[in-house]
């Protein structure tokens, strides 16, 4: 009998990235055969994101599609849309299974046992249900794993529901998680992502520290590198960054939420920092790691914000000079407290000020890029071939590209980077 067919969609963040790469292996280890995404399969599995409006729209256009594709898959939905949202999803033809974030461990189990098409079954997608950890590590990459260390937050932020969607901070100790970081380097993988949901509040359900956390992964034999994803700058602790300037495996790499640069605006998001703080924090990665990789995250149009908080906002992060910018419209989300905040700013206002504040990305990284040409550094060359080229980063994440080397994938070059293109990309010569 041919093995049945499944494939996975993934929305959202890296963390998603990491729990569906551990559904497939299970899926697989049960006899499964793992197709493409758009290959036809007899099982459709979507881990969706709900961060956004947008988020959830792109989850049930993706759900039509796929039921259009082939009526007779089954598909399931789990994820942070299907947590908060169970009963809209299994309310959209074509949908067979909605489960929560608490028991996506049981996705397999459940796609057994079900015995065909049928009215969609909805299960543990109440938020109180939210207590379990979902130990997981993605495995498709060749070169990059992602490790997720911690779920959950307890931050509860006005404009936010992933505290809803995955419920309280919590974590595997610290022993399990060096197994599985010694598991991931016996697959062959050079570099880890440390993933969360609010990955520098590690250590409450254990009494661990992060630090802690990051010192034993730092012993793990056959890993070369490790990034952490993101993390809120009042856990970004000076004993954290010296200890990164420190290690040999930890990248100068820090991806780190603003959101705004108005104290007001920061005060209305129920954010744990002031602007003053947030800059202090940058400060102090620049005085050990001067040319470190930081990446910043901001929202525009949050109610109440003003054209006066915005130009605030941009002369802030002008002044901060960040490596890079990930820019969000504001989304208003169900249930969230932002609902109710007065001076709802217009679509078109919102649509302005992310123009404006991506064009300040786009010279801010190029700036940084171009800082690098004439100089060398090592470089960890992925699988992907483009134009007869590969590409690679390096240890502060800029991009560099050569012509293609098979031999050269999942390996640490020392590479002269001699010239930067249109894209930001640099152009460089392996000289080992």
């Amino acid at each position: 009998m041919q093995p049945r067919r499944v494939n996975f969609h993934t929305l959202g963040c890296k963390l998603n990235f990491s729990e569906t790469s551990t559904l497939a292996r299970e899926f697989e280890r049960g006899g499964f055969v793992r197709v493409a995404p758009t290959a036809e399969a007899d099982i459709c599995v979507i881990n969706s994101c709900s961060v956004t409006e947008h988020a959830d729209k792109k989850c049930r256009n993706l759900i039509r599609r796929l039921h259009r594709r082939n009526p007779q898959a089954i598909i399931a939905v789990t994820g942070c849309y299907a947590q908060l949202k169970p009963q809209e999803i299994a309310a959209i033809e074509g949908v067979d299974i909605v489960l929560s974030n608490n028991d996506k461990g049981d996705l397999y189990k459940r796609v057994v046992e079900l015995s065909g098409k049928g009215r969609a079954r909805v299960y543990s997608c109440d938020t109180d249900s939210l207590t379990s950890f979902f130990a997981a590590f993605s495995s498709g990459d060749r070169t990059r794993a992602f490790l997720k260390v911690q779920d959950g937050c307890d931050y509860c932020c006005s404009y936010c529901t992933i505290h809803y969607a995955r419920g309280s901070s919590r974590n595997l100790p610290i022993a399990e998680l060096v197994a599985e970081a010694r598991e991931i380097a016996a697959g062959g993988q050079k570099e880890i992502v440390l993933t969360g949901v609010n990955t520098g509040d590690f250590g409450r359900t254990t009494g661990e520290r992060f630090i802690d956390l990051l010192r034993a992964l730092d012993a793990v034999e056959g890993i070369e590198r490790y990034r952490i994803s993101s993390i809120e700058p009042n856990l970004l602790t000076d004993e954290i960054l010296s200890f990164c300037a420190s290690s040999r495996k930890f990248q100068h790499h820090f991806h780190i939420p603003l959101q705004s640069g108005s104290d007001r605006i920061l005060g209305l998001m129920r954010r744990r920092y002031t602007s003053a703080r947030f800059a202090e924090r940058i400060a102090a990665v620049r005085r050990l790691m001067p040319d470190a990789f930081i990446g910043i995250d901001v929202i525009v149009g949050f109610p109440g914000e003003t054209e006066a908080d915005f130009r605030t906002t941009y002369d802030f992060l002008a002044g901060l000079a960040p490596s890079f910018l990930h820019i969000f419209p504001f989304s208003e989300r169900p249930g969230t407290p932002a609902v109710d905040l007065p001076g709802k700013v217009q679509a078109s206002v919102a649509t302005r000020r992310v123009a404006e504040l991506e064009a300040l990305c786009d010279r801010l990284h190029g700036a940084f890029c171009a800082r690098a040409v004439g100089t060398e550094d090592e470089v960890l060359f992925e699988s992907t071939r483009r134009a007869g080229m590969m590409f690679g980063f390096t240890g502060a994440y800029r991009r560099v590209r050569v012509p293609y080397d098979a031999a050269r994938v999942n390996t640490i070059c020392r590479v002269k980077l001699l010239s930067m293109d249109e894209s930001h990309d640099l152009i460089g010569e392996i000289l080992d």
